[in-house]
């Protein structure tokens, strides 16, 4: 009996530790409604290494703070805060953290066909790219994804992401077709005017236009000065703003501008015009309210 109780005595500095370090790793994790992303994950690992393994997907991840070192392929290869990782498709791989404080990263898990079979060679020779400009639209897209109603806005950042990393692999990087098309920005205006309540993807608007996704957003941007989900957001908050002085309820105007919901149209109004739906409704009839 004693030596039982020494035991499990023995034992608790360790279930202690355990406990410890199972709350310093955090995963969070979840499938995004957008085409071409099969899974998003935001992590923090401390001592958590990964086993050689494989993925059917490429694996696209940024570091927030800390660095990883990896084998891809049978090389050893590592990654800090700027740059961008990406991992090819059923090619093995290990992870784990270089300093003592681990690592948070946050990483896309893309469909095969964002990217041709023919680019993983060059991926498994070159799978940590120096590039500030994707590193700052995966992490903005990150932020998109985070937020429900944001999908077109997620599919735009998702196409130039795709463009910019075949360009990468490809070493076409500067050869990007010019975006010089006032036509075909029009025609994805009209489409974004026509389903200005129920949305439009990229992917359904790129197929009745004939055109590359990521050419389409960079069409658009140059020829308008914003992008297609700026323009469609722009586009609700003045719908909404038509529905609250004719005076529907503000309960009601979300779904009718095509709105996620309350605290979506809420966000994007403020954006705006500095000021709640309830407010601008309120003041559209004359009464005054509190702004505390």
């Amino acid at each position: 009996m004693r030596a039982a109780h020494e035991a499990t005595r023995a034992a608790a500095p360790d279930t202690a530790q355990d406990a410890a370090l199972d709350a310093a790793e955090e995963v969070r994790a979840w499938r995004p409604r957008v085409p071409g992303l099969v899974e998003a994950l935001h992590a923090h690992f401390v001592e958590h290494v990964y086993p050689m393994h494989t993925h059917d997907t490429w694996t696209l991840i940024i570091l927030d703070s800390g660095g990883i070192k990896y084998d891809l392929d049978v090389h050893e290869h590592g990654s800090l805060g700027q740059t961008v990782t990406l991992l090819p498709p059923h090619v093995a791989h290990s992870g784990s953290s270089i300093r003592p404080e681990g690592f948070h990263k946050r990483v896309l898990y893309l469909d095969e066909a964002c990217l041709s079979d023919a680019l993983i060679g060059r991926s498994v020779d070159h799978p940590v790219l120096v590039d500030e400009k994707l590193r700052d639209r995966i992490s903005r897209l990150h932020e998109a994804l985070v937020t429900p109603g944001q999908e077109l806005e997620a599919e735009s950042r998702l196409a130039l992401i795709a463009d910019r990393l075949a360009g990468h692999l490809k070493g076409t990087l500067d050869l990007l077709p010019r975006a010089r098309d006032p036509r075909l920005a029009w025609d994805l205006r009209d489409l974004l005017d026509t389903h200005l309540p129920d949305g439009i993807s990229l992917d359904e608007a790129s197929e009745i236009l004939n055109a590359h996704p990521a050419y389409l957003v960079r069409v658009f941007s140059r020829h308008f000065g914003l992008g297609p989900h700026q323009y469609l957001t722009g586009r609700r908050v003045d719908l909404a703003r038509r529905l609250l002085l004719a005076g529907m309820p503000t309960a009601d105007v979300a779904t009718a501008a095509g709105f996620y919901d309350q605290s979506h149209l809420t966000r994007h109004f403020k954006r705006f015009l500095a000021t709640t739906p309830a407010r601008f409704a309120a003041s559209g009839r004359g009464e005054v309210q509190s702004t505390s």
